[in-house]
């Protein structure tokens, strides 16, 4: 089963708070960490990281905080995820050094290689937007949801 990290979901919870609540301004990591219980020193390097990936810009002051770097129809869930985890890989073969005992023998590299991309196309296809709008996802994203659950 493919699992995404607790640092991927705080991530990918932060951001989709940091949309809902964008006309508000900036929003401080302990807003965001009290909203959902999430410990806010773990947040606060979550976040960190999707400043340096630049997907939120940080604000210092007493009016700081936390906003998005980009709309949130243009930021994607596959890359609040690389951000935080690197590449999503679901075995260690579909890496582009991924050679191991097997690979001269191996059938089953090329079919894993194609769900990983799939699941790729499908994180890419999820905006932090659509994420906001959960009753009207559809297509792929809604493939994705029966899939896998963010939470």
């Amino acid at each position: 089963m493919l699992r995404l990290s607790k640092k991927a979901d705080y991530g990918l919870m932060a951001m989709k708070h940091l949309a809902e609540h964008a006309d508000g301004g900036a929003c401080s990591a302990k807003d965001v960490a009290d909203s959902y219980r999430i410990p806010q020193e773990l947040l606060a390097k979550v976040l960190q990281r999707l400043v340096k990936a630049g997907l939120l810009h940080s604000q210092h002051g007493t009016n700081g905080g936390y906003t998005l770097a980009r709309d949130a129809k243009k930021i994607s869930a596959f890359e609040v995820i690389r951000a935080i985890d690197g590449p999503l890989f679901i075995t260690s073969c579909v890496t582009v050094r991924g050679d191991c005992d097997q690979s001269d023998l191996c059938t089953i590299r090329e079919p894993l290689r194609k769900v990983n991309q799939g699941i790729e196309e499908v994180l890419r296809s999820i905006s932090i937007a659509a994420m906001r709008e959960e009753p009207h996802v559809h297509g792929e994203a809604k493939k994705l949801a029966e899939l896998v659950t963010l939470a």
